[in-house]
């Protein structure tokens, strides 16, 4: 009986936490967030968290997005996988007689055009069912191309379309195709103790009280439902202001304008992405450049992305030698950034690094955040020239790096691997500082392999935080002539890596 009334509780605290980490964007610098509501009268589907933005912020096509209309599905234990049929299974979010897809479907009748729907699910996909490879790794939404990818009702695809269209009596693939555009599923999302560390952690950076981690209750878990009670279940910036200074919940007031002027640069839209932080005639959005993390055809990378990467930060510096450089970008962006803002540039640089749990932290070179070095396999291959340059902070490079080089036919006759002493995860690295002096040791280690021929070929390819990246391309020079390498994350072209830029 204990459980039966525990787990409602906790699945209501997690759809709150799910709301303060968009409503505390409201305090934000250069927030898009206009207004949060919690449990919204309208539409009466994908209402348990809704985000309204001005102006609409970017999507994943060329329609701007106005409001994110959110869906909660919380369990105590993650469970078992969900698939592709389970979106038509009302039993899958607890109802009896209406289905997610049909929640959708209601959703949109009342939704302004270009708004996006999200299901947040502690729950993972069934990596053998065709959901699994339907999902963009870049901002969650469907692979409207590869479901609908022109094969007949019998393929797996197909099997998909028709479960779908039949369960929403659509006479059309087309039909099907406009219902589920900017639809998202946000599975594998963090528990409700990381939520809880998220929420504080942006509390903290607008200014707000925090609750210790001693503590038995989370005071923000309780405060949307007496505010729900209240009917001030929607909040602007100047309704949470007042609010929070009557709960006694402002510490600091809210950030403003520093000394660093914040800059964005925008390949692509992940679901962390909302708020960049940077405003409109500070960001250089590349997205009409690339289909998800895929460049359009007839882009090329060094001759369409490089110029104006480089253009962009060159008239940043030119308005302040102080920049926050906000990355929603391709690896190889962070490294030409930091090939533009070099260590003798004279330019201020520090960067926000997205994190596991939602949360965005400034990392600087200089920032006391330190942590063990790496370890280095190194071998000597042959008489080839280049070298090949594993960094694998967060997954183990090594071995796409050698079916790539060898697949590729590349001229290679030395590798340096580099990877944590603990294994690769998402917090083998600690901060900036430790970012730094991590990138301070690959560029001497590039060099001392490359000795007295200073055109011997790195070809880098990395899993690691953009922040170490940009670090490592301030080293350009050190590092000497190099090939970035990115990798195949959708599974939806090559499923392995493409050369992006040729830094000399």
């Amino acid at each position: 009986m204990a459980n039966a009334v525990v787990a409602p509780w906790q699945g209501n605290n997690y759809q709150a936490r799910v709301f303060w980490l968009n409503a505390l964007n409201l305090r934000a610098r250069e927030s898009c967030v206009t207004e949060v509501t919690f449990e919204a009268a309208a539409p009466r589907a994908f209402d348990d968290v809704v985000v309204r933005y001005d102006p609409p912020i970017p999507g994943s096509g060329p329609t701007r997005v106005p409001a994110d209309y959110q869906q909660v599905k919380w369990h105590v234990a993650a469970g078992k996988p969900f698939g592709s049929a389970d979106l038509v299974d009302p039993g899958f979010i607890g109802a009896e007689r209406v289905s997610l897809l049909q929640r959708l479907r209601a959703a949109r009748c009342n939704a302004p055009a270009g708004s996006r729907f999200s299901l947040i699910t502690v729950s993972g996909i069934e990596r053998e069912d065709a959901l699994w490879d339907l999902i963009s790794q870049n901002d969650h939404t469907l692979l409207l191309d590869r479901l609908f990818d022109g094969t007949g009702k019998r393929s797996r695809m197909g099997r998909v379309r028709t479960l779908w269209r039949e369960h929403l009596a659509l006479d059309s693939d087309d039909a099907l195709r406009g219902m589920l555009e900017g639809f998202r599923i946000l599975h594998s999302q963090p528990s409700l103790e990381q939520m809880r560390d998220a929420v504080n952690e942006r509390a903290r950076s607008v200014g707000l009280a925090t609750c210790s981690a001693e503590a038995s209750d989370f005071r923000y878990d309780e405060l949307i439902r007496q505010l729900t009670a209240r009917g001030l279940n929607g909040l602007t910036r100047a309704s949470l202001d007042r609010i929070c200074g009557e709960e006694r919940l402002i510490v600091a007031p809210a950030p403003v304008a520093d000394a660093f002027l914040p800059v964005a640069i925008r390949t692509f839209l992940g679901p962390a992405a909302d708020v960049s932080g940077a405003a409109p005639d500070n960001t250089l959005l590349l997205t009409d450049l690339f289909r998800q993390r895929y460049l359009q055809e007839g882009q090329d990378w060094q001759r369409n992305i490089r110029p104006r990467v480089e253009e962009f930060l060159r008239d940043a510096v030119r308005r302040s030698p102080r920049l926050r450089l906000i990355l929603d970008a391709h690896a190889s962006i962070a490294f030409i950034a930091g090939a533009v803002l070099h260590v003798k540039s004279g330019v201020d640089v520090e960067l926000v690094q997205k994190g596991r749990a939602g949360g965005s932290r400034v990392w600087r070179a200089d920032d006391g955040k330190s942590g063990p070095s790496l370890e280095v396999d190194a071998d000597s291959c042959g008489p080839g020239a280049g070298i090949l340059v594993g960094v694998g902070l967060t997954h183990d490079v090594a071995p796409e790096m050698l079916r790539f080089a060898q697949g590729a036919g590349l001229d290679w006759g030395a590798m340096l691997n580099f990877r944590p002493p603990t294994g690769p995860s998402g917090q083998a690295v600690a901060g900036g500082a430790h970012a730094a002096a991590i990138a301070d040791l690959i560029a001497r280690e590039v060099r001392a392999t490359r000795g007295n021929n200073p055109d011997r070929l790195a070809h880098i390819f990395a899993a690691c935080p953009n922040a170490l990246l940009f670090f490592l391309g301030q080293h350009h020079q050190a590092v000497g002539p190099a090939i970035i390498y990115e990798f195949d994350f959708d599974r939806q072209g090559t499923k392995t890596y493409q050369p992006s830029f040729v830094i000399d």
